[in-house]
């Protein structure tokens, strides 16, 4: 049966669009299952989506629960990355943080990604005044570094985990737009795309069914290198006061109430730290190996 589903794949000659689609999959599978880094960052990343799933299941003590007379334990056979200044088992906070950042993660690119891939597509497709205007627009955002410009925002609204997503994603945008322009500049004066306004196609439709699909593989390189900068700016809007508020277990309010014992009870601070650093890096490796394998033109 596998045998038989697997030469169906790779199938030189596949008879319908629906094998076509499935064959160039498996073949992407296929180039990223030997690059090594690229594996090791998948795995990583699905067993930290799996362990914000799987919480409750995973979490060995109520994250929220407090014992002030094992306050800054360190790790034990009971409290596996020790407790907090509360008291708080930092191992379950550290599994409940993985829902709060991953799901701003997850929520910033779903708002952003198709922003800034409709703006980019529109402004490289009809070129002229809307281009430059649209542009213009993405310029102003990108003059501004990100986590500065986030912080206005939030500082604007009201801090929280909604409004952190909001500013995230109000900054993240034009990288994407750049990106889909870039793209569209390459195929809006393309004889296929030629042959579907002979069609009678409207310049709409052309955007938003040949040419946008046609940047999807960069925008998911672009999307999943960025992961890990999303991350970060989530994180340090949270040490700074600005993200998920406390008790909320998110992990850069863990470090920003740790920082009075990163020298004396270290394993409050590093705890989270590692997450962060490890999720981002597992992002990165994961982002570099999407590269090589979508990139039509190689290296």
């Amino acid at each position: 049966m596998f045998a038989k589903l697997t030469d169906w794949l790779l199938d030189e000659a596949p008879t319908s669009r629906r094998q076509a689609s499935w064959a160039n999959r498996y073949r992407i599978w296929l180039s990223l299952r030997h690059n090594t880094l690229g594996m090791m960052g998948l795995v990583i990343v699905l067993l930290f989506f799996f362990m914000a799933l799987a919480a409750p299941l995973l979490a060995t003590h109520d994250p929220a629960a407090q014992n002030l007379d094992l306050r800054l334990s360190p790790p034990s056979a009971e409290y596996w990355l020790g407790t907090d200044e509360l008291g708080r088992d930092i191992y379950s906070r550290i599994i409940y943080g993985s829902r709060v950042t991953l799901g701003m993660v997850v929520s910033v690119v779903i708002i952003v990604a198709p922003i800034g891939l409709a703006i980019g597509a529109i402004a490289g497709y009809f070129g002229g005044i809307v281009d430059k205007a649209l542009m213009r627009v993405t310029d102003v955002f990108l003059a501004f570094p990100r986590l500065i410009l986030a912080l206005a925002f939030v500082a604007a609204l009201t801090p929280g985990v909604e409004s952190a997503i909001l500013a995230i994603a109000l900054t993240a945008w034009p990288p994407y737009a750049r990106l889909a322009r870039a793209d569209t500049l390459t195929v809006r004066n393309s004889d296929f795309i030629a042959a579907y306004r002979l069609t009678g196609a409207s310049n709409w439709r052309i955007v938003f069914h040949h040419v946008a699909p046609l940047c999807t593989p960069n925008m998911i390189v672009r999307v999943t290198l960025d992961m890990s900068s999303i991350i970060i700016t989530a994180a340090s809007l949270g040490f700074l006061g600005m993200g998920a508020q406390p008790p909320s277990p998110e992990w850069g309010a863990m470090i920003a109430t740790a920082k009075r014992f990163i020298f004396d009870q270290w394993w409050v601070a590093a705890a989270p730290g590692a997450a962060i650093f490890i999720v981002s890096l597992a992002f990165n490796f994961l982002g570099d190996a999407l590269h090589d394998v979508l990139d039509p033109k190689g290296d």
